[in-house]
């Protein structure tokens, strides 16, 4: 049996292996007790573990987006007062019915139009048992508006709307006035991504058949494709989009549900994004 010490040539060999199985160890010990400091942080580690495999890219899509409501604001995601579909106290159901159908919205605001206020929220169900009956007074229907500052942060905002069973929100500025609305589904878009309806158009498809004579339409549709589909014959020197063709018709920029006929063909606004038209609903007229 060899009682001799080991050579010292063989000495810094081990050491090196030592020192490199104590730095793993080191940064096997990290990555399970590391402590983000800040969101950024946190961010970067759940891409890590994108890239690692230990997520998988949807997963981390929505722990992003969760990230991005616990930081963002109700005005950074709110539709703008000049795009919300509205209902006025003043009007009959013969005056909002057409414009609650066309939208295919289910809430709506009911403004105030003498106090600029929002009086209630209108469910389109509530207007059911009314259908055939005279004595209809709006104010006995609607419900009672939530009413949220621009500034209201998003996860707080998702929670108040979860507890109490809301699903929209107006949105107020800071002097009080209305700047816009939220509803519930715009807060979880931001976590889940874009949840589509039979109402969202396919970008690469532009056109969308809602029944036999009604059609859905991008703004961004090419005027070349329009015609193909419509057997139009709208010019391409000045225009190239639907959305172009619609400005060039309206005298002012339009509003939602503004409407227009050209040839056989009913245009209506069907959604604005800033000064762009986003969608138009495209209806056959009888000949």
């Amino acid at each position: 049996m060899n009682t001799e010490p080991p050579s010292s040539s063989a000495e810094p060999g081990r050491l090196g292996i030592r020192k490199k199985i104590k730095e793993e160890i080191r940064r096997i010990y990290r990555y399970f007790s590391y402590k983000p400091q800040n969101k950024q942080e946190v961010a970067g580690t759940i891409r890590e573990s994108e890239e690692s495999g230990v997520l998988e890219k949807g997963t981390v899509s929505m722990i992003e987006g969760a990230l991005k409501v616990s930081t963002a604001q109700v005005r950074d995601i709110m539709i703008p007062k000049t795009q919300m579909v509205c209902v006025e106290t003043s009007e009959s159901p013969e005056d909002f019915l057409p414009r609650v159908i066309d939208s295919h919205h289910s809430r709506f605001p009911v403004i105030n139009t003498e106090t600029n206020k929002v009086d209630g929220i209108l469910l389109a169900k509530d207007l059911l048992p009314f259908s055939s009956r005279e004595d209809f007074k709006l104010s006995s229907i609607i419900r009672p508006p939530v009413l949220v500052p621009e500034g209201k942060k998003l996860n707080i905002l998702l929670d108040e709307l979860r507890i109490n069973r809301n699903h929209m929100a107006i949105v107020l500025d800071e002097y009080g006035s209305i700047a816009g609305l939220i509803t519930i589904e715009d807060v979880l878009e931001e976590i889940v991504g874009e949840i589509e309806d039979e109402y969202d158009i396919d970008q690469e498809e532009y056109i969308k058949q809602l029944n036999d004579n009604e059609f859905l339409v991008s703004g961004l549709t090419p005027i070349e494709r329009f015609n193909e589909r419509f057997d139009t014959s709208f010019s391409e020197e000045e225009f190239d989009t639907l959305g172009g063709i619609m400005l060039q018709n309206f005298s002012t920029f339009p509003k939602l549900n503004d409407s227009i006929v050209i040839d056989d063909l009913r245009f209506v606004i069907f959604a604005l994004e800033e000064k762009r038209i986003s969608s138009i609903k495209v209806t056959r007229t009888p000949n």
